[in-house]
């Protein structure tokens, strides 16, 4: 009797034990949203999944408006996106929700022009005209005016958006609205705005879309995120700063444009027009949006998940032209990280 009733819990204990090795080896966490920081969350959730036993990390770049919705409709694990989230999207989330800036990038603006001219500068006040449809030849005077060394076509300007919700684009608007009474009026910020209707405003989808176009298209000018621009070797434009500076994206004016970011207790914080004289004009945070009340395995693997973003992540965010966290954004992102429960 003795040995039967061993041979049994025997049996059971085996029995419990392949139930929680499969359970374990079934556990998927889907996320879905930004496309902006596509490449290196993609880096990151590849290595995740292979270091983390019986875990995958899957992740869809469907924009950030496609990601927020899909928290709010409870059919991921986490969500990413750009824009943040407003408090009415915030406030159709039952089970609350906790924003963490995991990265942080440059928006560039790449061109498509005969012979490839380098360096191509824009001035402050042009480039707002270009993507209002004021300016739209490439040896526009202005243009040219700033350029001085480089021979501009007789080409129409063909401007490239997004045709989906964006973060990439809430954060370029954003800018733009904030160095343009003209831009604000007219067509304000958002993850959606009603551009200029002409048939040289051409829309596209994310930004691996969006910079697609740009390649196709001679007499293209659009608005990707730097690791984008930086990985098909495309022209992008020097942007004139606050401080009237042209400065290029890919070097330390990125990291010094956000240096001066204050995060409130929500962790969203925007710098729409950085003063430092050596800023890159147009840099933004992109936050990944987690459940506050959830499943415990899966808040502690998500858990995880953001401290290796955190840690190792961060080690890789330079070499894809991202931005890395400085320390005290790390600091504060790991406490935050504890509200997901």
């Amino acid at each position: 009797m003795k040995r039967k009733l061993i041979l049994a819990m025997a049996a059971m204990l085996a029995l419990a034990t392949q139930m929680s090795q499969a359970n374990s080896a079934d556990l998927r966490l889907v996320g879905s949203g930004a496309s902006f920081p596509f490449p290196i969350y993609s880096a990151w959730f590849k290595t995740f999944s292979k270091k983390t036993n019986g875990v995958t990390v899957d992740y869809q770049a469907k924009g950030s408006g496609a990601g927020i919705q899909d928290l709010i409709n409870k059919t991921v694990d986490f969500a990413a996106s750009d824009a943040a989230m407003t408090p009415p999207e915030i406030a159709k989330v039952a089970d609350g929700v906790v924003l963490l800036p995991m990265t942080a990038g440059e928006i560039v603006l790449a061109y498509n022009l005969p012979g490839q001219p380098k360096n191509l500068k824009l001035p402050r006040d042009v480039y707002p005209d270009i993507f209002l449809g004021k300016i739209t030849r490439w040896n526009d005077p202005r243009i040219v005016a700033a350029n001085p060394e480089l021979k501009l076509p007789e080409l129409p300007i063909t401007v490239v958006r997004r045709s989906d919700a964006s973060g990439t684009t809430f954060a370029f608007t954003k800018h733009l609205a904030a160095i343009s009474p003209e831009f604000k009026d007219k067509i304000g910020h958002g993850t959606n705005v009603q551009w200029p209707q002409s048939d040289k405003i051409v829309a596209a989808p994310k930004n691996d879309g969006v910079t697609a176009t740009i390649k196709q298209t001679p007499g293209a000018i659009g608005y990707i995120e730097w690791g984008y621009a930086k990985l098909i070797k495309a022209d992008v434009a020097l942007l004139q700063n606050k401080a009237g500076n042209y400065v290029a994206a890919g070097g330390e004016g990125g990291a010094i444009a956000l240096a001066g970011a204050e995060f409130p207790p929500d962790l969203i914080a925007w710098i729409d027009d950085p003063a430092e004289a050596q800023a890159y004009p147009i840099a933004t945070f992109t936050w990944m949006l987690f459940y506050q009340k959830q499943d415990a395995q899966k808040a502690d693997y998500l858990r995880q998940l953001v401290n290796y973003g955190l840690t190792e992540g961060q080690k890789i965010a330079d070499s894809m032209g991202y931005i890395p966290l400085p320390p005290s954004v790390i600091e504060k992102v790991k406490a935050a990280s504890a509200k997901i429960q």
